[in-house]
Order: structure tokens, then sequence, then C-alpha cells
């Protein structure tokens, strides 16, 4: 008879809260491990909590979400909007960026924290988030962005190299808020 799984995070007792200083250490961890193991990033060195700590400010000096998903005490996740691209004209539009810790995978915390995310994004008047999501092999977070309203637009074909191999980029993006049928407020 095989031992049951021990379940180290326990979905029932899961929160999602505006990450703090205090969260970066784990931030980090969670970070470094999908940079070292995954194809979700194409960094091939996982940044230093300095460099995570000027990202995490950087988030949220911009007035957008930095959040994290605590479950029994724990760090299990984080998730954030940041700019897509510097350009005053896409001033409008988020790119999100979610991550949750292996040990916690598969327990629909990814789902809760971009929910999170696409709300409290709408709320900072982004109207459109985009979706870069590395791998187009990485079919768990392209169904966790089609069950919340993402759509495919574009697969940028070969676009990175890592691990020995040639990686696409997989383009999403669904409205936020009044999208664009009405004109931001100046």
């Amino acid at each position: 008879m095989t031992a049951p799984r021990i379940q180290p995070f326990a979905a029932n007792a899961a929160i999602v809260r505006e990450a703090r200083a205090g969260d970066l250490p784990a931030i980090q961890a969670i970070y470094a491990h999908h940079v070292r193991h995954g194809l979700a990033s194409f960094e091939n060195d996982p940044p230093d909590l300095t460099e995570m700590t000027a990202r995490w400010q950087n988030v949220v000096a911009k007035g957008l979400p930095f959040r994290v998903l605590e479950a029994d005490g724990k760090i299990a996740g984080f998730a954030y909007a940041a700019p897509y691209r510097a350009r005053v004209a896409y001033r409008y539009t988020a790119e999100d960026s979610v991550y949750v810790a292996p040990e916690a995978m598969g327990r629909g915390f990814g789902r809760m924290l971009l929910a999170e995310i696409v709300a409290a994004s709408a709320k900072a008047g982004m109207r459109q988030m985009v979706a870069v999501i590395g791998d187009s092999a990485n079919v768990a977070s392209i169904a966790l962005h089609r069950r919340l309203g993402f759509r495919q637009v574009g697969t940028l074909i070969a676009v990175g190299f890592k691990r020995g191999r040639w990686i696409d980029s997989v383009l999403m993006q669904r409205p936020l808020g009044e999208g664009d049928t009405t004109l931001p407020e100046a």
C-alpha cells in the first residue's frame, strides 16, 4: 500500500494579499526555482534578493498590484502586473506574471493569484492585460489564462534560447474594465 502524499499547502487556508518586504526572500526563492528549472522565465540566472526587492518596489511605485498567496503561514506563490512596455502609448496595458511554489502547484493557487491581479489592474486604470508565456508547451499557464478570459493572439516562434533549445513565446490578451469601448480619462 502506498503512503498518502503529504500536502504541504491547503487551499482552504489560502489568502491572497499585498506583498510586503518580509515576503521577498520567499518570492525570490520561488522565482529562482522557476528560472533554474523551467522555461516560463527567459532569465538564465536567478536575480538575487536585492534585485527582486528593486523589482517589487518598481511595480508598487507605479501603482500596480504585486500580490502573494499565503497558505498555512507560508508564501505559496506570487503574482504582479508590470507595464507592458515603457513607451507612453502603452500606459494602459499591463503584463502579468504568476509563479507558484513547486510544492504548491495544482491547487488552484495560480488562478487565485491571477484573478486578483486582473481585478486589481482594472481598478488601477489598466485597460488591457497581456500575458507573455514562455514555451508554447506550457499548457498549464495557457489554460490558466484562458480560464480567466485571455485569448491567444499570437506566438513568437523560437525567440528564446534556454537549456539547449529554442523556446516560443505565446501571447495572450484580455481587456480590463471597459477595455477599448471607451476612451480613458485624461
